[in-house]
């Protein structure tokens, strides 16, 4: 497997609340859910702080256990960040920093996938490119972002869902997320794909929201050409397309969304070299 990654923070982000993960056979995508400023976390802890920490302690979990099944590693990941914060915070909150994930790992004859939330998993069969995401999550905030952008503009720092959405996390009527509690670990999307025969999968991409939204939002490609662009030119350069169409719809007016900017984080994972 060769794999190529990037991330970088949002324009004018002193940190970056995303993250990629190559340990071992694992790769993975990480973004953390940045909280509205009049929503009361219960934590002096930041989303960056939470997605470094989620991050570290999943590499450590790989590294003693190399063939833990994924919801397990990520389950005692999630676990050992809850010791992280030291008895300071409530972590019982609802709006306790989080972050979607996207794992994968080949395994055998096999590859291993998780998703939680937004992120997005993209597989290149051959004749068919497909995509994966948490459906629960688009399913669970579809009202709240529709009102949200009604207006169909942007009002900086932006119309962002309101605190409603938080009786949503890590509930079986709404969605599940990696914050403080192990079982969003274990209620995540799961599934195998073949790494041999006609449908085995040549490449994938793990891609966080402020990258998948290339195709999703902005639709400067289809999803193939997404794929090409990651394999011939690498994922700076989606990250840098993102930016372009970013900045040419600088309030929202044509692509309306929360923020102006986002951090963005792109993997990209080649098991069949093309001739």
């Amino acid at each position: 497997m060769r794999v190529r990654l990037a991330t970088e923070a949002a324009p004018g982000r002193p940190a970056n609340e995303d993250a990629a993960l190559h340990v071992g056979s694992l790769v993975g995508v990480f973004d953390g859910v940045t909280a509205p400023v009049d929503v009361e976390t219960g934590c002096v802890h930041s989303p960056a702080w939470y997605v470094q920490h989620l991050t570290t302690r999943l590499a450590q979990v790989i590294r003693r256990q190399p063939a833990a099944e994924l919801p397990d590693a990520l389950a005692e990941a999630i676990e050992q960040v809850r010791g992280d914060h030291d008895g300071r915070c409530d972590l019982d909150n609802p709006a306790t920093p989080a972050a979607t994930v996207c794992l994968l790992r080949p395994n055998g004859d096999h590859l291993d996938y998780l998703i939680l939330a937004d992120c997005t998993l993209v597989i290149d069969q051959g004749e068919v490119v497909t995509t994966l995401t948490d459906q629960r999550f688009g399913d669970a905030v579809a009202e709240l972002r529709r009102k949200a952008l009604a207006d169909r503009r942007i009002r900086w720092p932006a119309g962002r869902p309101t605190p409603d959405k938080y009786t949503l996390i890590n509930q079986p009527h709404g969605y599940w997320i990696a914050a403080a509690n192990p079982e969003a670990a274990r209620q995540a999307v799961t599934g195998v794909l073949d790494l041999n025969g006609p449908a085995r999968v040549r490449r994938a991409a793990l891609l966080t929201d402020g990258t998948s939204c290339a195709v999703n939002e902005y639709q400067l490609m289809n999803w193939r050409q997404l794929l090409d662009l990651l394999t011939e030119h690498g994922p700076h350069e989606l990250i840098q397309r993102v930016r372009q169409a970013e900045n040419a719809d600088p309030n929202g007016f044509r692509h309306p969304r929360y923020k102006r900017h986002d951090d963005a984080t792109a993997v990209l994972c080649v098991f069949e070299e093309r001739p």
